[in-house]
């Protein structure tokens, strides 16, 4: 019985920037999705029914895990069996990382190869969009711009050399609802109208950080980099917040997605161990973990093992 093995990368979000309120109740986002080279490794194995395994206890083994919906939903389109699947967790959990969404991208992109359905890669990311916004991104990885709620891509290149450190304090977690109902709660007055927003994307596309990372320019793409939902974690959550500027002063630093990550990049492997210690060491926190990555042209990476 043949099986299959996958590599589901991390991602950072290097813009998120909020344009206002969906009538789907989502809301309109213009965003910079990076993969990095930290993946978590995903078994797949022909089964009579679902069923999860995860090496980190935090990780739920149930229905509400992405990567069983996926399997389900996998299932249920193409009247197939089955899958064990079975997760080696590398990526930090509840971090503002897509770890979850990353492992249900690779759920579908390795049952399409068990399964010889022939799926192409747009297919496995409209597939992908009913699991969720990020999961699209993750089955081709690299480096896009990301519209609508997320799933709309427009993949540019990526920048080559740039590594990454990863802090985030593993008890805490930031719920992605809560960050973004609470923006909404705050700054709902400064949403603009439904009307307005392709041109503010147009405006963003010709703007500094499209232009830094077309150039591979890490200082540049550093002081370029935003995050809306900075502004109502960070007030929340002080312990982030001080993370943030910490590392803000060794390299460019900005907080992923809902966080609680922070990532700073680097020109060097060198670099980024030698802030990943200074770090350690300014915060001598066993509950800190830190990680050191750096940006991928890829997404997830497969292999079928002969039965």
């Amino acid at each position: 019985m043949r099986s299959c093995t996958l590599l589901a990368p991390a991602k950072v979000n290097l813009h998120l920037e909020i344009l206002g309120l969906r009538a789907d109740g989502y809301h309109e986002l213009v965003m910079i999705l990076q993969c990095l080279e930290l993946s978590d490794r995903i078994h797949l194995k022909p089964n009579d029914t679902i069923s999860l395994h995860c090496d980190h206890s935090q990780v739920p083994v149930d229905q509400s895990n992405l990567a069983y919906r996926a399997a389900a939903l996998m299932g249920q389109t193409f009247g197939r069996g089955g899958v064990e699947i079975r997760i080696e967790k590398n990526i930090p959990v509840a971090a503002g990382l897509a770890g979850g969404s990353s492992n249900a991208a690779a759920v579908i992109v390795g049952l399409n190869l068990l399964w010889d359905l022939g799926l192409t890669q747009p297919q496995l990311q409209e597939l992908g969009a009913k699991i969720g916004s990020d999961v699209p991104f993750c089955v081709a990885g690299g480096t896009a711009i990301a519209t609508g709620r997320g799933e709309i891509l427009d993949p540019i290149q990526t920048p080559n050399g740039i590594h990454v450190v990863l802090a985030k304090y593993q008890s805490l977690a930031v719920s992605t609802p809560w960050a973004y109902q609470t923006y909404r709660q705050q700054y709902e007055q400064n949403y603009g109208d439904p009307a307005s927003w392709p041109a503010k994307t147009r405006q963003f596309l010709s703007a500094s950080l499209v232009q830094a990372i077309a150039q591979g320019n890490y200082q540049a793409i550093g002081q370029a980099m935003h995050n809306d939902l900075e502004k109502v974690v960070f007030p929340a959550y002080p312990q982030v917040a001080h993370l943030r500027q910490l590392m803000g002063k060794y390299a460019p630093a900005m907080m992923s997605g809902s966080g609680p990550t922070i990532f700073a990049l680097c020109a060097s492997p060198a670099q980024a161990e030698a802030i990943a210690q200074e770090i350690r060491t300014q915060i001598p926190d066993p509950d800190l973990g830190i990680w050191v990555s750096q940006f991928s042209a890829g997404g997830i990476r497969a292999s079928l093992n002969p039965g």
